[in-house]
């Protein structure tokens, strides 16, 4: 399910809010930032709604099969769903590995949740989003179902366009909202918040009146203030409700919702940022973390890094340039030390693919001979076997060029990017034709004496 942030980009594209220039911004923002930002299971999404006045349905979470119909017992109802929490859209359209079951069912009795919740727990579910791979699923919610009689969209996000937090309804929720801005770009409204004044109760009401609640106005006005005020409380980026839905008794529930934290405000929010699940990101990227550097795996076959998201992006792009594809983004920052950049090198070469690793580094604020110790230290320690290619400017590069030069290893010094770049995707064809043959290219470490 795509986020709301490239969401914002389709929807400000059908209205015609943004120029090409902003479009672009945004969405080079959008591929900047979506590594570390915290995205949270949907059980832990309805208990912050809970504490923040907005109402969700009953809801348990289960660990274990016993679990599971234990909270289904309690919900005293035979309208019983099961929610496999895992961290990718198109759950109720998945499946898990080796079965038919998908990421959401409907049961009627506690007996029947036990049994679906043990042909989930433990296993891997398979959606659009997650490819083959799968995503492990660790926990079930277990929920009442509800038989909306009208949905409704409703959402708060941080937007460059607005210059600020702007609020984001529509009388037409639980589709897709890309959809319904192409064909009814009227249906959607827009409602910017003063970030120095918040939100006020007649901006809450205007938003209700568009959305055709007038008769429950005092209700839906004081969710929308709510969920304004969680957003702001909890340092977030998205809070996407979707539907926000009224049941045949005409009581109104979030029904969904999508959160995304701003990870720079990880210090005020260490009790949220507990919360996060490791087990649903890519091992590396878990292990990249560790070290403050920012890392995201790709498909491709030549590793990268790099220091500085600007010039990370352009690094990529001049490979492609050449024929190659890049597998990883990764830059290790202003300020990363030789143990982290021995780290940065043992997290790209984990992976198989990688053919040949590409270091791009503007010393600034870096110092050229600390990434150089890194590239050494891991080069030794590694006993690499894949040709890498090392371009170095700015601060103490001839120390980091001297040291390069006297280490004795197989490792390619080029001072220009173009031709380093293009280098690299030579020498990763080279590698990967040797392999396509089981024939092995020389690039161990010669002995040292």
């Amino acid at each position: 399910m795509t986020t709301m942030l490239s969401r914002a980009v389709s929807l400000a594209e059908s209205l015609g809010r943004f120029n090409s220039c902003k479009i672009l911004t945004c969405k080079t923002n959008l591929a900047k930032q979506q590594a570390r930002n915290l995205n949270v299971h949907e059980h832990i999404s309805y208990s912050l709604l809970n504490e923040a006045g907005v109402p969700t349905p009953k809801f348990g979470v289960a660990k274990t099969p016993d679990e599971a119909a234990k909270f289904a017992a309690g919900l005293q109802t035979k309208d019983i769903v099961l929610k496999a929490q895992v961290l990718a859209g198109g759950r109720g359209k998945g499946h898990f590995k080796g079965s038919s079951v998908n990421g959401v069912k409907m049961c009627e009795t506690p007996e029947e949740a036990k049994s679906l919740a043990g042909q989930m727990l433990g296993k891997l579910l398979i959606t659009k989003q997650t490819g083959e791979a799968g995503r492990i699923c660790n926990a079930v919610m277990v929920t009442q179902r509800m038989f909306p009689r009208k949905e409704y969209y409703l959402a708060v996000m941080m937007e460059r366009a607005f210059g600020g937090p702007v609020i984001i309804a529509s009388s037409q929720g639980g589709v897709n909202i890309e959809e319904v801005a192409a064909t009814n770009p009227g249906a959607i409204m827009y409602e910017p918040i003063d970030i120095n004044k918040g939100i006020t109760k007649e901006q809450a009401e205007r938003i209700t009146a568009k959305l055709g609640l007038e008769n429950v106005k005092d209700y839906i006005s004081n969710i929308i203030m709510n969920l304004y005020k969680m957003f702001l409380k909890k340092d977030a980026l998205l809070l996407e409700v979707n539907p926000l839905a009224e049941d045949i008794n005409g009581n109104y529930f979030a029904l969904d919702c999508k959160c995304r934290f701003d990870d720079n405000a990880e210090f005020r929010q260490k009790e949220l940022f507990a919360l996060r699940d490791w087990t649903q990101e890519d091992s590396k990227e878990v292990e990249a973390a560790k070290f403050d550097l920012n890392y995201i795996a790709l498909d491709g076959n030549i590793g990268c890094m790099v220091n500085g998201a600007g010039l990370a992006m352009a690094t990529m792009d001049i490979i492609k340039l050449h024929g190659g594809e890049p597998a990883n983004f990764l830059d290790v920052g202003g300020g990363a030390s030789t143990s982290a950049v021995k780290e940065a090198f043992k997290i790209i070469t984990s992976d198989s693919r990688v053919h040949a690793l590409l270091v791009n580094i503007f010393g600034g604020i870096m110092r050229c001979d600390v990434i150089a110790e890194g590239i050494i230290a891991a080069t030794k320690e590694l006993s690499l076997k894949i040709p890498v290619v090392v371009r170095l400017q700015g601060t103490n590069v001839d120390e980091a060029k001297a040291l390069i030069a006297n280490a004795g290893l197989k490792i390619v010094p080029i001072d220009d990017l173009d031709e380093a770049a293009r280098v690299a995707v030579k020498l990763s064809t080279i590698v990967k034709l040797a392999q396509s043959e089981n024939l092995s290219v020389n690039f161990e470490i010669p002995a040292i004496s």
